[in-house]
């Protein structure tokens, strides 16, 4: 389901790209390239203050762009992607190794129990591959991870390694910086884009860095851009369980020129809490709302 508010705007014509590098909940790889069809024909940096787990920023594979997060570990997973893939490769292997020198769950714990004592980046990158569906939750008291291990073995380090390389090429024009979303936007001037796309007000309070995360300091930061002439998009809350219900947000009147519903197929979280059962019932859609 695609619903267009507004004139339909000029598409982009934008090829999908598979071969996820981390496994993150609200991955958007898979529909990013429905996502970037929106996106002004011609910009000149792009912003992406939310990177998450990169799947719009790899698949556009701007010339020039800067991505940011406030969550240090998955910062570091990136600048070191950027500065040291085979770094990157390396901390995989290593962890690979390990979870296949004895019991697959014992191992993982232990590896889940380095990254809660001293939180990095090469114990998060083998956790959110390796553990239960993919979803990495986080204790909201301390950033404690609790997510156990998942079913499915991990991929190979061979097949990492390749995805690396592919990822390393698309995300070249790229500069990673950890810092706060209204910093990364300030730095936008006119004629930059800017893709956001934060944490769910209606599902992600167990998940990084959501707990702190305000949509109205996002929106009063996305109305300062849109008066200095960059463009911003945004994905937000839409529908979930199949359409049935509608995520009110408190919206300003006249700030998006545009909407959007993308289809994002079935929630990842609820198939989580579920224990992996397929929810016909949990098709959820995103609202891509455009400043332009």
């Amino acid at each position: 389901m695609q619903i267009q508010l507004f004139h339909e705007p000029e598409l982009r014509s934008i090829e999908p790209f598979t071969g996820q590098l981390l496994k993150w909940v609200g991955n958007k790889q898979r529909v990013a390239h429905k996502i970037a069809a929106y996106f002004p024909q011609h910009f000149g940096t792009y912003f992406e203050p939310f990177i998450g787990s990169g799947g719009v920023l790899a698949t556009l594979a701007p010339k020039r762009a800067i991505a940011s997060d406030t969550f240090r570990p998955l910062v570091e997973i990136w600048q070191t992607l950027k500065d040291s893939p085979e770094t990157l490769k390396r901390w995989y292997a290593e962890r690979w190794h390990l979870m296949r020198s004895g019991d697959k769950v014992e191992m993982y714990e232990k590896i889940k129990a380095s990254y809660n004592a001293h939180p990095n980046g090469a114990d998060l990158l083998f956790i959110c591959r390796s553990c239960y569906g993919g979803v990495v939750r986080f204790r909201q008291a301390d950033g404690y991870i609790s997510t156990p291990c998942g079913v499915h073995d991990p991929i190979s380090p061979k097949s990492f390694a390749e995805r690396v390389n592919v990822w390393h090429r698309r995300t070249a024009g790229t500069t990673f910086y950890h810092t706060e979303f209204e910093e990364a936007m300030g730095w936008a001037k006119a004629g930059d884009f800017i893709y956001c796309d934060p944490p769910y007000s209606h599902t992600q309070a167990i998940l990084y860095g959501a707990q702190s995360f305000s949509l109205q300091k996002l929106l009063e930061v996305i109305a300062d851009c849109k008066a200095r002439g960059v463009n911003v998009a945004v994905s937000i809350d839409g529908t979930k369980r199949s359409g049935n219900l509608l995520c009110e947000l408190p919206i300003p009147d006249h700030l998006f020129e545009r909407e959007v519903f993308i289809d994002c197929g079935r929630s990842m979280l609820r198939r989580f809490q579920m224990n992996g059962q397929t929810l016909e019932g949990e098709v959820v859609t995103d609202r891509l709302r455009l400043t332009y």
